[in-house]
């Protein structure tokens, strides 16, 4: 087992887009460097899709033109058609992640497109991002659960994984959108996504809406996943899929991996200093994290 997890740090974008509070670009961009400064070094930080949609993506262009470019940093941004494509080759992002969907209730109401649609559409735009030599990958949403069909057929996800990386794209993701999945259900799709796709280097993506989600990211990581994506003080949802609340706690996963002997490279207190700040002073409500509330173990002494 890897020693070494990567934390792709989420809440920038999936953290934002359904919350309650729109924050302002300079707010949007305080949150990037808290994050920077925590040690995270690849994050999601924009969403090119219809601002009437998600209006609290609608300065994504802005957000990207100010992030700091000396860090280290790669930033990501989310993509779910070719006018996205575009915008974020534009936009100059580092990386750019393309929405694949794995059940059509939800890609309907999400992109207007069913999973064979959405692979025929990566199929046409993906060549737009690897002329412009920026890495591509695909994140399957609903890949576990349909909040309208339920059940999902878990081989649709090797069919995905197989046209993801016939398109040219490095990485594949599985997004629990609605939190339903189980660490049993994490096993399966990973051995049923290396059977399609073996050179694709895999993510997985977990929202805690059910508490299910670091006992996923434990069986991912047992079962050989080196990439977690997290958020934040725990905070996201899909505006688009019914009761989806927030992504699993940043700090509350790197809290579980560095107390079993894994490195991720992120400084946990403050990791946790951020989510008392989005609490307290950027969102002003309540967060889902549990660290947050509890610190790590063994406590710090306070500072004389």
């Amino acid at each position: 087992m890897s020693r070494t997890i990567e934390i792709v740090e989420v809440g920038p974008r999936d953290g934002l887009q359904n919350d309650k509070t729109l924050l302002t670009t300079p707010v949007k961009l305080e949150f990037i460097d808290r994050l920077i400064e925590a040690g995270v070094k690849r994050m999601e930080a924009a969403s090119f899709v219809n601002p009437k949609l998600v209006p609290a993506m609608a300065d994504s262009a802005e957000i990207m033109d100010a992030v700091p470019r000396d860090k280290g940093v790669s930033y990501i941004g989310l993509a779910l058609n070719e006018r996205g494509m575009r915008r974020a080759i534009e936009a100059r992002c580092d990386e750019i992640n393309y929405v694949l969907v794995a059940s059509e209730g939800f890609g309907k109401a999400n992109q207007n497109a069913t999973p064979e649609e959405t692979a025929d559409l990566l199929d046409r735009i993906a060549v737009l991002a690897l002329d412009a030599r920026i890495p591509l990958s695909a994140t399957v949403s609903v890949a576990f659960g349909d909040p309208f069909d339920g059940e999902v057929d878990p081989g649709i996800l090797g069919m995905l994984a197989a046209r993801a990386a016939a398109a040219g794209a490095a990485e594949f993701a599985l997004g629990d959108t609605i939190g339903v999945a189980t660490p049993w259900d994490v096993e399966r799709a990973i051995r049923i996504v290396r059977d399609a796709a073996p050179s694709l280097k895999l993510r997985l993506h977990f929202h805690n809406t059910r508490n299910t989600a670091l006992a996923n990211i434990h069986a991912a990581v047992q079962n050989g996943v080196t990439i977690i994506d997290a958020s934040a003080g725990g905070i996201g949802g899909c505006p688009f899929a019914p009761r989806a609340t927030g992504n699993v706690a940043t700090e509350d996963v790197v809290y579980m991996l560095e107390r079993a002997g894994l490195d991720t490279g992120i400084d946990l207190d403050r990791m946790i200093s951020v989510a008392h700040w989005l609490e307290e002073t950027a969102l002003k409500h309540p967060i889902q994290s549990a660290l947050a509330k509890a610190g790590g173990f063994p406590a710090k002494a306070d500072p004389a």
